[in-house]
């Protein structure tokens, strides 16, 4: 018989090394300690950040996602994200209706310098790459089978935009990039290939 991994807890392992309560407070709270809410903001993030030559990285709770989650102050009160709780304590309250992009597509990254405002459609913008079902390993990109050529499309305002229908992989790529380089305004990528290239 295993017992929950909290010291001093004598009770059987639910899930991920914790009984059945400290289980439900990591998840709702991001932290299985209930006396860790009542320190500030800052002196309950600070140690659960691991800081890297490149990335800064949440150790603590995540979501199913990879991103970072800290308990809300008092009590009751909801889990925040790890990064927007950096972005604030670097930079001031996030503006209403604002997201915060990662510029490094990390979602347990919690550099200051690696996040930014944005709005919905300017984050969407900043993909890293092809959804994980993409049968062509391109973003924007998949075999039309009736067509028997690559399709081209981009996601923009809420709409599919058919760019066309190409025979190489090659071209349907080069297509959907310059369409992006031309609607979008944060598809850091693609602007970093173009620089490349």
């Amino acid at each position: 018989m295993q017992f929950c991994a909290v010291e001093g807890c004598d009770d059987r392992i639910m899930a991920k090394g914790l009984c059945v309560k400290h289980y439900t407070r990591n998840i709702r709270y991001g932290t299985t300690d209930l006396l860790d809410r009542r320190r500030s903001i800052s002196e309950r993030f600070w140690p659960k950040v691991e800081k890297t030559e490149g990335c800064w990285n949440w150790t603590g709770s995540k979501d199913r996602h990879g991103y970072g989650r800290l308990a809300g102050e008092g009590k009751g009160a909801s889990p925040k994200r790890s990064h927007r709780v950096s972005f604030e304590l670097a930079n001031g309250p996030i503006p209403n209706g604002m997201d915060i992009d990662h510029i490094c597509h990390n979602p347990a990254c919690v550099k200051p310098d690696h996040l930014r405002a944005a709005t919905r459609k300017e984050n969407m913008e900043n993909r890293s790459g092809p959804q994980r079902n993409s049968t062509s390993g391109v973003l924007g990109v998949t075999w039309a089978k009736k067509a028997n050529a690559w399709k081209a499309q981009v996601a923009h305002n809420k709409k599919n935009l058919h760019i066309g229908y190409y025979s190489t992989l090659e071209e349907a790529e080069s297509a959907v990039i310059a369409k992006r380089l031309e609607l979008f305004t944060h598809n850091d990528r693609d602007r970093q290939q173009q620089r490349a290239a």
